[in-house]
């Protein structure tokens, strides 16, 4: 070996070591007290009875393969959403999708767009692919139709599109996301991320099945992890158009997602009375936080979704309620990463870990508890 090779070692190709790492929300406190994890966005409620059962079934299978071809949790999802089965494709939650979506139309020299505030994925999936990840400004916290459309260029490839959107709870209503799909070059892939979709329930909203149907560059990604409580499993899916969905099916592994996920994901959508739970807990306690908070002289940012975005004077004042909250069990999110150093992200919890963090907030505010 030469004295010019003794040092040589593999190398990642350029850009990789350009990607910060994906951070999760802290999930750790103090021994001596109670942990209620208020940072992942994570159902209170668990998942479905008829998931747990599936899950133990699963058990005497683990020998086995699972269906590479996911039939049955495509047929599954195709007569729950009323959706052509051939053009849904399973993933190891829908971050794997996402990753697949950005190695297929994105490549050295190309553009993904994504807004401001925007879920962190979308960055370190346009990088992994050698792409540029291009920022649109939001307004009011909220993504801007103009603001992404002035940042297309002819190296746009995809526009990543939260919606609603993490971490703000913010969203596009439907003639908003039907005016950016048909404003769009035919060759850039509006890709609609709509994780949260189970919990809006607002007349206006829509998670753009229609458009995916009626176009051949829009994709609708969802997850089980939200609403569904798979999230330990990961198990998401796309709705696209078939070339899409072609493509994607080249790149993912020949059983990327286990036996237990597609088992347990087809129990989950069979529950119907476990999801309506689910959607009623969270719009009750979602509105209730959002009063509570408000009354203690914080902001708190209007959310669509399963948890909200808590603003304080400053990023001292968010740092020092953080770790307040933190020294008591109440586990929040910090979102300086996003742009949003002032803030903290709550997710929707148990009625006593909702009253808690809200008895905290007033207690560090020097204020009055909840009141009622």
């Amino acid at each position: 070996m030469s004295s010019s090779d003794s040092g040589a070692r593999p190398q990642p190709r350029p850009g990789v070591l350009a990607i910060d790492p994906y951070v999760p929300g802290k999930s750790s406190a103090p021994v001596h007290v109670k942990i209620y994890k208020l940072s992942s966005n994570e159902t209170p409620l668990g998942p479905s009875p008829l998931a747990k059962e599936a899950y133990v079934r699963c058990v005497e299978t683990l020998s086995i393969y699972p269906d590479g071809s996911a039939r049955a949790l495509r047929e599954a999802l195709g007569a729950r959403h009323k959706l052509d089965p051939a053009r849904i494709v399973c993933g190891a939650g829908s971050d794997e999708l996402i990753f697949f979506l950005a190695y297929a139309f994105i490549g050295p020299g190309d553009e993904s767009i994504y807004t401001q505030h925007g879920f962190a994925v979308y960055r370190i999936a346009t990088l992994a692919a050698g792409g540029t990840p291009v920022i649109a400004k939001e307004r009011n916290l909220t993504a801007s139709v103009d603001e992404i459309l002035g940042k297309i260029t002819p190296r746009t490839r995809i526009v990543f599109l939260a919606n609603p959107n993490n971490p703000t709870g913010t969203y596009l209503d439907a003639a908003e996301i039907k005016r950016l799909a048909a404003a769009l070059p035919r060759h850039v892939l509006l890709v609609i991320d709509a994780a949260y979709a189970e919990y809006v329930t607002e007349p206006d909203y829509t998670p753009a099945i229609e458009l995916v149907s009626a176009n051949e560059n829009v994709v609708m990604t969802r997850t089980f992890s939200k609403i569904y409580g798979l999230a330990a499993l990961r198990l998401g899916w796309l709705y696209g158009p078939a070339h899409i969905c072609d493509a994607v099916d080249r790149l993912r592994g020949p059983f990327n997602v286990s036996r237990p996920a597609l088992e347990v994901g087809i129990a989950a959508l069979g529950d119907a009375a476990h999801l309506e739970m689910s959607i009623a807990h969270n719009k009750t306690w979602r509105a209730w936080l959002a009063r509570e908070i408000a009354a203690l002289g914080l902001g708190v940012t209007p959310s669509a979704a399963n948890f909200l975005l808590i603003h304080f004077t400053d990023a001292n004042e968010a740092r020092a309620a953080d770790l307040y909250l933190t020294e008591r069990g109440l586990i929040l999110r910090a979102v300086e990463s996003y742009g949003l150093p002032h803030c903290l992200r709550l997710s929707v919890g148990t009625e006593e870990a909702n009253r808690l963090v809200v008895a905290a907030l007033a207690q560090f505010k020097g204020k009055d508890g909840p009141r009622a």
